[in-house]
């Protein structure tokens, strides 16, 4: 399975690659942070408007670290809480990219973090916040169900290979 993957998004073409286990040590070029979680063998997926279903993640807010911001998009997104393990990062290069912004809200070469996730505590679905729906999908069940690229299968294998967190 490549590593590597060409995307469209928003009419634009970007480059993915997946690096496990790579450090970011770089807080800026960190774009997002994503968790696959598990709870009694399953994989959460959520229904994100406009984005389909997809594990829970998004921004980094101003102030928080990585794993801060993990932890607060599972509650809002999922209502799960549970232990992260940091297991790679997708890089996000806008290189070949000639409509790329400049000074925009995204860096040249950024970074989506993931983790894996083992649910600590399954709250009620309130949907409360951008999520329409939560989930639970057998692991070898995501790529029918995920709409993500394929790296996302890559994602996947690294958090079935990564020891649960007791």
């Amino acid at each position: 399975m490549t590593t590597e993957t060409i995307v469209n998004w928003g009419g634009q073409e970007i480059r993915l690659r997946w690096h496990a286990a790579k450090k970011i040590s770089e807080a800026e070029k960190v774009t997002s942070v994503h968790g696959y979680c598990f709870y009694e063998g399953k994989v959460a997926l959520v229904h994100v408007k406009g984005r389909g279903f997809n594990v829970p993640g998004g921004h980094v807010e101003n102030g928080e670290t990585a794993e801060e911001a993990l932890h607060r998009e599972m509650l809002e997104e999922a209502y799960v809480t549970g232990a992260a393990q940091y297991i790679g990062a997708v890089e996000v290069d806008h290189t070949d990219n000639p409509d790329f912004l400049e000074g925009g809200p995204y860096p040249k070469i950024g970074y989506q973090l993931f983790y894996r996730v083992d649910i600590r505590e399954c709250l009620p679905f309130l949907r409360e916040n951008e999520t329409l729906s939560r989930i639970w999908v057998e692991p070898e069940e995501l790529p029918y169900v995920m709409d993500d690229h394929e790296l996302g299968l890559l994602i996947l294998e690294e958090s079935l290979n990564t020891e649960p967190i007791k």
